[in-house]
């Protein structure tokens, strides 16, 4: 008896702690949505601002909508589909079926990633200009095999004489059909439609090679704001949280309530007219509403067409680098719709241009632009069209990449430098060791390296006294041995955009960090300091481009324009937290003690002679790459 009780106490207790392993995760992010700090980790005390920026988020809120109706979409078609094919099979020859259903079973068995690609080039092939279609398209195609596989079990298990005796007595093949085949099969047409809308509603990988036009759903979303610090993210992931829960609560609550008002006969039914009047009154209140605004929408639509020759301008830039109010305030002052478009590298961006795909703006960064330009993908600014020029800081003009800025207009800037806590690292040890800190054993264990060979290599390069640019063998064989030797003796840790939050929370003592990371690293935690080696350092710029096939060029111009502003500027530099080309915000955001004048990550210096910028470099690029492997397979 004791050992019953003592075996029922221990499956209780691994039952609590599987489910607190499972929902743990959960609770954390309900309290985080909650955050006053931007860390994703410390909490800073109770606020609701993370729900008010996600609110007022016009992107976060396209994003929830295109979900929920390609999901619901997707969900009605490939249910019909599937059911009506499993159907179909089911009265088939057995070869044909089992053909069928081996076809059926290649998406599911298929990587995403297998999937995804063969779409993106099926697509590209024909020309289709990717969007929303695409991307419902692609998800009905693999969601139609799980409905497959939900129903045709049911339909396996039914007796195979059941529409033939509904014939028999009358009903007509239709009839048969959905009076009698259809009920029978209803639970596995039902799971087949819930795992459709959860794989369709989930899905990132088919989706993010399959969109365009500025149509993302939650998971893309997410990926792009992931990028940098956004805690907006944990207020998304609350609000679908409960949505669920409450969807969860009506599926098994109204049966219950159904059979207990069963039971006491009090059910009755409905007004049907009432509901009618009802419904038919909050359809007139939202047409009304949407054609009042739909009217001057449209007014304003058509004068930036008379103007520009087109009313929406196509932006392509790296995740999380636009101000709160800089797309919203554009589209309120011309008149236009802004399509926004994330990539999560440049060589990303690169690869979708030679692809075909079309873009007003581009942002990418300098030793890209250089790449554009030998490719003819750019086209020259007409510098006529974009009078803020005036605006811009000494320090932007004439940089390597684009010395008389024929191709492109600066954006951000900034430098790759040291975030270290000053609390347990001298301050004049990092200064009199500079980059070679990362090889000092006294602070084994205890440093992120940013997980780029570029800037590994930067960093290896200057501590050896050579050019970043250099593509000398013997030199590149020295730094790769600089790097071996770091990763053997030191443990790194290698990180991308997560060194910020770790940084926020004092995880490690030192860091590589590009300048705006440490601008909000430093901005958060008042321990930590940030220092350019003085071997020299990576002095970075990206900029504004206007592609060869943009389809609007003119509106183009206007945008590049529009972001040179003081307004633009000083919204996109505040939140984001890299310096700014525009001279009068540069100024200001350096020297108000409310904003970063006491940071000494936002202003990247200017004129060392030591500092260089990367150059297009394909071949040096790829060695740089295979030696880098050879590096972390080390770790």
């Amino acid at each position: 008896m004791n050992e019953a009780k003592k075996s029922g106490v221990g499956s209780k207790i691994i039952l609590a702690l599987t489910l607190a392993f499972f929902y743990f995760p959960i609770l954390y992010i309900i309290v985080f949505s909650f955050n006053d700090s931007r860390s994703l980790t410390r909490f800073g005390g109770f606020s609701l601002r993370w729900y008010e920026k996600m609110f007022a988020d016009s992107s976060m809120m396209e994003a929830v909508m295109y979900t929920v109706l390609i999901a619901l979409l997707a969900t009605v078609i490939s249910t019909v589909v599937g059911t009506v094919t499993a159907i179909g099979l089911s009265k088939s020859s057995r070869v044909l079926s089992a053909i069928v259903e081996r076809i059926n079973d290649l998406p599911v068995m298929n990587p995403d990633i297998v999937t995804a690609i063969s779409l993106l080039m099926f697509f590209s092939v024909l020309a289709v200009r990717k969007g929303f279609g695409t991307m419902l398209l692609a998800h009905i195609m693999f969601c139609i095999p799980y409905v497959m596989l939900s129903v045709t079990p049911k339909l396996r298990s039914l007796d195979p004489n059941l529409i033939e005796a509904a014939m028999d007595l009358g009903a007509t093949p239709l009839q048969a059909l959905w009076r009698v085949i259809v009920p029978q099969i209803r639970p596995g047409i039902v799971s087949g439609a819930l795992i459709a809308f959860t794989m369709s509603f989930d899905d990132f990988v088919i989706s993010y090679f399959t969109t365009g036009n500025g149509v993302n759903n939650i998971s893309i979303l997410v990926y792009t704001m992931s990028k940098r610090v956004n805690p907006s993210i944990n207020a998304l992931s609350t609000i679908v949280i409960l949505l669920i829960t409450v969807a969860l609560g009506i599926v098994n609550i109204v049966p219950i309530v159904r059979e207990r008002s069963a039971a006491k006969g009090a059910a009755k039914p409905l007004n049907r007219k009432a509901t009618a009047v009802v419904a038919a009154v909050l359809v007139v209140a939202i047409a009304l509403a949407a054609v009042m605004g739909g009217t001057a929408q449209r007014r304003r639509q058509q004068d930036a067409i008379e103007k520009y020759g087109s009313s929406v301008l196509k932006l392509y830039l790296p995740g999380e680098y636009l101000g709160e109010d800089v797309i919203s305030n554009f589209e309120s002052q011309y008149g236009v719709s802004v399509i926004v478009e994330n990539f999560d590298s440049n060589e990303m961006m690169y690869t979708k241009l030679q692809a075909g795909d079309s873009y007003d703006v581009l942002i990418p960064s300098d030793y890209m632009i250089e790449r554009l330009i030998k490719g003819d993908y750019l086209q020259p600014l007409d510098k006529s069209l974009i009078p803020n020029l005036d605006n811009l800081a000494d320090a932007v003009i004439g940089l390597d990449y684009d010395p008389d800025g024929v191709w492109s207009v600066p954006y951000f800037w900034g430098s790759v430098g040291l975030v270290y806590n000053h609390e347990n690292v001298d301050p004049e040890v990092m200064e009199s060791e500079g980059w070679e800190i990362l090889r000092d054993t006294d602070y084994a264990g205890r440093i992120y390296i940013y997980d780029s060979e570029r800037d590994s290599f930067m960093m290896a390069f200057k501590a050896l006294g050579y050019s970043m640019n250099t593509d000398d063998p013997a030199e590149i064989e020295a730094a790769y041995e600089w790097l071996r030797q770091m990763n053997n003796t030191m443990s790194p840790i290698y990180v991308t955009d997560e060194v910020i939050d770790s940084m926020i929370n004092g995880y490690q003592d030192i860091a590589v960090v590009y300048s705006g990371d440490a601008t909000v690293i430093l901005d958060e935690n008042e321990d930590m300091s940030f220092f350019m080696p003085n071997e020299g350092t990576n002095i970075w710029c990206d900029a504004m481009v206007i592609p060869a096939n943009a389809e609007n060029p003119l509106l183009a111009h206007e945008f590049i324009n529009y972001v040179l502003t003081y307004e633009a500027s000083f919204d996109g530099s505040e939140t984001v937290g890299y310096a700014s080309p525009n001279a009068e915000v540069l100024e200001e955001m350096s020297t108000q003690e409310d904003l970063y004048a006491e940071n000494e990550a936002y202003y990247p210096r200017s004129d060392y002679e030591l500092d260089e910028m990367f150059h297009d470099n394909v071949t040096l690029q790829r060695e740089l790459s295979k030696y880098w492997i050879r590096v972390k397979a080390e770790n």
